[in-house]
């Protein structure tokens, strides 16, 4: 069995908890990290294209406008990512694989999945409220198009006064 467990930032104590509950002890469990490609880019962009125009690169004050500060961004994502995954690592407490991906947030979770028996991850929306609004933009179209069983945990404890819902009537 292959468990693919979706690290993010915020839920993911929650999702390697749920992980290390549910995965049989012989499952080969892979935590994923996603970084959007989106940040970095819009930094390179907003470099390139506004900061430090008509000024030669000797009048740019040192380490200013010569510096993208895209690439920085990007390095900094890749430390975040490999330091989540750890801590996850650690925290799961058995053999795992750890993967870094980079782009569309949705679209890679779901790539990953394919491979997939089942993919862990955290509700990621309003936490005040069970139902959709529980459920981030992402979160909810990897769910709506998974190719895997899908284990959707709470982050934190439910709300309270929110009881489950009775199931539908017994005929």
């Amino acid at each position: 069995m292959r468990v693919v467990v979706w690290i993010v930032e915020g839920t993911w104590p929650a999702c390697v908890d749920a992980a290390r509950a549910h995965a049989p002890a012989d499952a080969a469990i892979v935590l994923l990290h996603v970084t959007p490609a989106g940040v970095p880019g819009a930094a390179h962009g907003a470099f390139a294209g506004l900061l430090g125009r008509g000024h030669p690169p000797e009048d740019r004050p040192a380490g200013g406008w010569g510096s993208d500060p895209g690439t920085r961004m990007e390095h900094l994502a890749t430390a975040s990512a490999e330091r989540l995954l750890r801590d996850a690592a650690d925290r799961l407490g058995r053999p795992c694989t750890r993967r870094e991906r980079t782009g569309r947030v949705e679209r890679e979770v779901l790539a990953e999945a394919g491979a997939a028996d089942l993919l862990v991850l955290a509700r990621d929306g309003d936490r005040a409220h069970p139902g959709p609004h529980g459920i981030g933009p992402a979160a909810r179209h990897v769910v709506d198009h998974a190719p895997c069983p899908v284990l959707l945990v709470w982050p934190d404890p439910v709300p309270p006064g929110h009881a489950p819902r009775p199931g539908p009537p017994e005929t």
